[in-house]
């Protein structure tokens, strides 16, 4: 059993992750006809012990369309020509998408314009008005 850190209070099991192969579109030449190089990786958030609660719900609603009814996220890597960078490369995606669902919004302090700052804006607006008010046509002789 391999553990892999993600962030320093969560670590996936390397069984957690489920790994498929198909042929990949694109480049590749003769090799791309013949050889599965790209990857699907699928974790089933859900189901994933290592993950705490609000985290599970921020990554499903971060995923969007990677993950199924299920809860499962589904991620389709076709970048490179090898397996092997396709499948870091998949890694890398989900890896990142837990980080920033784990990352708490840092809370909004409420606070007051000062007197100084609300004398200021008043002044601004006040200058402004003057400014209007010159432009404005005078009465015509």
């Amino acid at each position: 059993m391999a553990l892999i850190r993600i962030t320093p209070t969560i670590a996936l099991d390397e069984r957690e992750l489920e790994y498929g192969f198909a042929r990949a579109s694109g480049p590749g030449g003769q090799n791309v006809n013949k050889v599965e190089t790209a990857v699907q990786l699928r974790f089933d958030v859900a189901a994933s012990p290592a993950l705490p609660e609000r985290v599970k719900h921020k990554l499903a609603e971060m995923a969007g369309q990677r993950i199924t009814k299920d809860g499962v996220i589904v991620i389709f890597a076709q970048s490179y020509r090898s397996q092997e960078r396709n499948k870091e490369d998949a890694f890398d995606r989900l890896r990142d998408l837990i980080i920033e669902a784990s990352h708490r919004p840092k809370p909004r302090v409420k606070t007051r314009p000062t007197l100084a700052s609300k004398k200021r804006r008043l002044e601004a607006k006040g200058r402004r008005g003057e400014v209007k008010k010159l432009r404005r046509a005078g009465p015509s002789d």
